[in-house]
């Protein structure tokens, strides 16, 4: 069964230098995890409903489908600060004390920008979930047998992404009002994640006190107090009462 890969809302090692030699800063005050900005949302349900897999969807074509609608939503929302993310500003791709280096396809450690990083991360990203070998389309093509370990790469790299934008770019996200869709799509990503166990908990545990936060169900909201019902006139013993 095959349906279309897209989707969209409505709109570590802790480093011990920075990369001009310098001993960080000591932590700042984490914005996001401050309640009035972590109420805010664009769903109010329970996102585990999304990720189970239907029992008429092969698990593939639904790891598919999420991380392909993923790798979207995720360039999308960076696509939104990009223009705060530059050479001069973030000058290594961070997450809390973290700093991550990329990879090239011969296994080659290299220290880049964060923009140069990002944009890495969305080319490889579009290149395999592009790939017809990789993702297939077509009815009745076979998925590789690799497909899971590229997936699990996949979701490592845009979670790394998720990271530095609650990390180095909340302020701005918050300043476009778009800390809601930040907030639904990081949890809708974690969950999906955690349910299929596709990236480490020891990759992800930076960003442990997010996760608690956002991907445990709101509570329902409480009923208001019921009046005690007055006694009806004798005129309105027979109109029934609208509730």
């Amino acid at each position: 069964m095959r349906f279309k890969r897209n989707g969209s809302y409505t709109l570590n090692r802790k480093s011990k230098t920075k990369p001009n030699g310098k001993k960080p800063p000591a932590e700042e005050k984490k914005q996001y995890l401050e309640p009035e900005f972590t109420k805010i949302r664009v769903v109010d349900f329970d996102l585990k409903e999304l990720v189970v897999l239907p029992r008429e969807i092969d698990l593939n074509e639904w790891l598919a489908s999420n991380t392909t609608t993923f790798f979207n939503l995720i360039n999308l929302q960076y696509s939104t600060i990009s223009e705060f993310c530059t050479g001069d500003t973030c000058q290594a791709m961070t997450a809390c004390n973290t700093i991550y280096y990329w990879y090239d396809e011969r296994g080659k450690k290299t220290k880049c920008t964060a923009p140069q990083y990002v944009d890495f991360v969305m080319s490889l990203c579009q290149k395999l979930v592009t790939d017809e070998e990789i993702f297939p389309t077509k009815y009745g093509k076979e998925f590789p047998n690799s497909f899971e370990s590229l997936v699990k790469k996949i979701c490592r790299y845009l979670f790394h992404v998720l990271a530095h934008l609650y990390w180095a770019h909340f302020k701005e996200t918050v300043a476009l009002d778009l800390q809601g869709h930040l907030n639904t799509l990081y949890a809708h990503f974690i969950v999906f994640v955690r349910e299929f166990n596709l990236v480490d908990p020891k990759e992800t545990c930076i960003m442990d006190d997010l996760s608690e936060v956002l991907c445990t169900p709101a509570p329902l909201p409480a009923l208001a107090p019921s009046t005690p019902a007055s006694a009806p006139s004798p005129s309105s013993q027979n109109h029934v009462t609208e509730r």
